[in-house]
């Protein structure tokens, strides 16, 4: 654990103290949010509630550790671009901690009781913590390098699922209506005959805790950015799952195109997606 604590605190401690708070103030607001305004689309969603909420964990986090670089989805302009441009400017930080105040802000919107705080650190690029909390349900998701992923305390291991037709698989409709909605709708259409079903809950972050908890057998998605998929990464790896990008490359922060398994499928899973893209 030494290589996680500074000054006598636990990285993951804080990670799992900000998700808790955040989560629950998050959920005393549920049906009750006052302002709505629209991001990148029509699709794209943002409330008063995304933004108290990534500045109470930027508070939190900044308070313990005051020199770490810190990247939230609400203090970055909207678009594909500009994400990009936001991760390169930190990436190599020392410390740096990337964050996802409310995945599923949609299901928010719409009281649908499936979203999530995802909250990850990185040293130097690589991701050593990982939390992802839904409140709704209270569970929290929690990983350390090195160390496994556990929920409620219990260590998770991926599914045992051996080939797509027995797979249950999640995938979420991209808010970039240009580029990434279409690829997710041919893999869409390329996948569902092949696989046992489809669901689509609307929090990527979620839907990799549960490819780590065994309850989906993969996830893919195209467009997303480093604060859906950071915490949810180190989840998947720890539990003994597969994530990377929709080609093949591993994972690292600035992958965009998922593509997360419980390993046993996913050169079959990877296999039907690079083909129903490539048969445009």
């Amino acid at each position: 654990m030494s290589e996680h604590i500074i000054g006598g605190k636990s990285f993951t401690a804080v990670a799992i103290n900000c998700a808790a708070k955040a989560g629950e103030w998050i959920k005393t607001k549920l049906g009750n949010h006052t302002t709505l305004s629209l991001k990148y689309s029509a699709q794209d969603l943002v409330t008063e509630v995304d933004k108290g909420a990534e500045m109470m964990i930027r508070n939190l986090v900044l308070t313990h550790f005051p020199d770490h670089s810190f990247l939230g989805e609400e203090g970055v302009e909207p678009g594909p671009e500009a994400s990009t441009r936001a991760l390169q400017s930190v990436r190599d930080a020392e410390y740096l901690w990337v964050v996802d105040p409310l995945d599923g802000t949609t299901n928010f919107v719409h009281s649908f009781p499936f979203f999530s705080v995802s909250i990850a650190l990185a040293h130097r690029g690589e991701i050593i913590v990982g939390v992802v909390y839904d409140p709704i349900r209270d569970e929290l998701f929690v990983a350390e390098k090195g160390k496994g992923a556990y929920v409620r305390g219990r260590r998770m291991g991926v599914s045992s699922e051996q080939s797509l037709r027995e797979s249950l698989i999640a995938t979420g409709f991209p808010a970039d209506q240009n580029y990434a909605l279409p690829l997710n709708m041919k893999g869409l259409q390329a996948l569902v005959p092949q696989v046992r079903n489809i669901r689509s809950g609307g929090s990527a972050a979620l839907h990799m805790a549960y490819v780590a908890a065994g309850r989906l057998s993969g996830f893919w998605e195209i467009g997303l950015n480093s604060w859906d998929l950071a915490a949810g990464s180190l989840l998947i790896s720890e539990s003994g799952g597969r994530i990377t990008d929709v080609k093949g490359n591993p994972y690292d922060l600035g992958v965009r195109h998922v593509a997360a398994t419980n390993g046993h499928i996913h050169d079959e899973f990877l296999h039907v997606l690079q083909q129903a893209e490539s048969s445009s």
